[in-house]
């Protein structure tokens, strides 16, 4: 009897702590160092993981992805801008530059690698001056573009991260940022690019100003040194330091077509010396790929229903309705997608006449609060079934015509007509 109730005290403890080691596991499974990160799927905006994502602090040179979108929104790549005085002597010295030269002309691509691969701060403050005459007028277009976004906790005074106790975001709303930013062919080109090198201009007549991508993920490296952060699926976007905002980094990475963004601020190095930055970021990524996949839900032209149009003829009232386009989801690799049931809405009396192809309805699924629709369309054409009466009608008057037709005609002769005269 003793032997039975140390079993059950021993079974109701392990039921107790069972769910408490579980979390544990799952913590531990993903937990980013970094005061702040986040892991997000890309094109969906899917947000896997989240720590104090929505805290405030100093983003640093990760500003330079609102300035570049402002720039790819606003200019040319071919445009030309001027370096000026006071866009050099606004960076403080320490802070990343590209070896600019005041009066030195260069195109907007340019100062956009020199931006994006270098980081170089000037660059940032003559593109600010190229598009808004000013630093503080360039800053309030950043401030409203970002309220465009839905940024709800950031402020920019200035275009490149340059440390200011006003000048601050979130990892969210860098999120957000990032994501506009990638819908941009260029912006993504640029980002992953691993080196540049600026072309000799009227004030520089060397082509020698070349620098590495301040991005570790996209260098390659193939050494087995620990702090070798080279990520073979990354492609892109910006790292950011100050020593109020610490090591902050924004990254995007590709396999197979399912991308993932992360947001990584205040980080350090951990106690071996290595970028907490770094090895957050890669640990995101991999939960990413490891734990959730792109799967198609349904294919372009499927089938879906065949309904009865009530007008329609014999031959055709019987519509197949058809998926316009295919639906690709981004789900957990543990989730039967067998599972999933769709919200179909139908247009209200359908009635024939209907072409092929034409909108008949509409197509959604809703997996983890993100909403995948497409429209439905008409599979063939129905065509309109006319009233019989109708019929009857046109057949009716079709015999009296063709009897009219065909009535012989009453022959006269005037021959007679003119004997009986006389």
């Amino acid at each position: 009897m003793k032997l039975m109730k140390k079993i059950f005290y021993v079974l109701l403890i392990f039921i107790i702590i069972l769910p408490i080691f579980n979390n544990l596991s799952f913590a531990t499974e993903l937990n980013a160092e970094s005061e702040a990160a986040l892991l997000a799927e890309l094109s969906t905006g899917k947000i896997i993981y989240k720590k104090n994502a929505k805290e405030v602090r100093y983003p640093a040179s990760t500003t330079k992805i609102m300035t570049a979108l402002l720039t790819l929104e606003n200019c040319e790549l071919t445009d030309t801008a001027t370096v000026s005085h006071n866009a050099l002597q606004l960076v403080p010295s320490g802070y990343s530059n590209a070896n600019l030269q005041e009066g030195e002309i260069l195109t907007i691509e340019d100062l956009l690698y020199a931006l994006l691969v270098k980081s170089a701060n000037e660059a940032a403050n003559v593109l600010a001056e190229h598009i808004s005459g000013s630093i503080e007028e360039f800053s309030n277009m950043m401030n409203s573009r970002a309220k465009e976004l839905g940024c709800e906790n950031t402020n920019f005074v200035n275009p490149n991260g340059v440390h200011n106790e006003n000048h601050y975001s979130t990892a969210y709303d860098l999120f957000l940022i990032a994501t506009e930013a990638m819908k941009n062919e260029t912006f993504r080109k640029i980002v992953s690019t691993p080196t540049y090198t600026l072309p000799a201009t009227n004030k520089y007549p060397s082509a020698d100003r070349s620098f590495p991508n301040t991005n570790d993920l996209i260098r390659v490296n193939k050494s087995n040194r620990a702090d070798n952060y080279y990520y073979e699926d990354a492609i892109g976007i910006k790292t950011g330091y100050t020593k109020e905002a610490r090591n902050c980094l924004v990254a995007a990475s590709n396999r197979d077509g399912l991308e993932f963004i992360t947001v990584v601020l205040g980080s350090s190095t951990n106690e071996n010396g290595l970028s907490e930055r770094y090895l957050d970021t890669i640990n995101m990524f991999d939960y990413g790929y490891e734990n959730y996949m792109q799967t198609n839900i349904v294919k372009e032209n499927d089938t879906i229903d065949t309904i009865e149009i009530k007008n329609g003829t014999k031959e055709s009232k019987n519509m197949k309705v058809v998926i316009k386009d295919s639906i690709d989801a981004i789900v957990s690799k543990d989730l039967d997608i067998n599972n999933i049931s769709p919200t179909i809405n139908l247009n209200e009396n359908l009635r024939a006449p209907i072409s092929a192809g034409e909108k008949v309805g509409t197509i959604s699924y809703s997996i983890d609060d993100i909403n995948y629709s497409s429209d439905l369309l008409a599979g063939s054409t129905v065509y309109e079934k006319t009233d019989i009466s109708i019929y009857l009608i046109i057949a009716g008057l079709a015999i009296l015509l063709f009897a009219i037709i065909l009535m012989p005609k009453k022959k006269h002769s005037r021959n007679k007509y003119y004997k009986k005269r006389k």
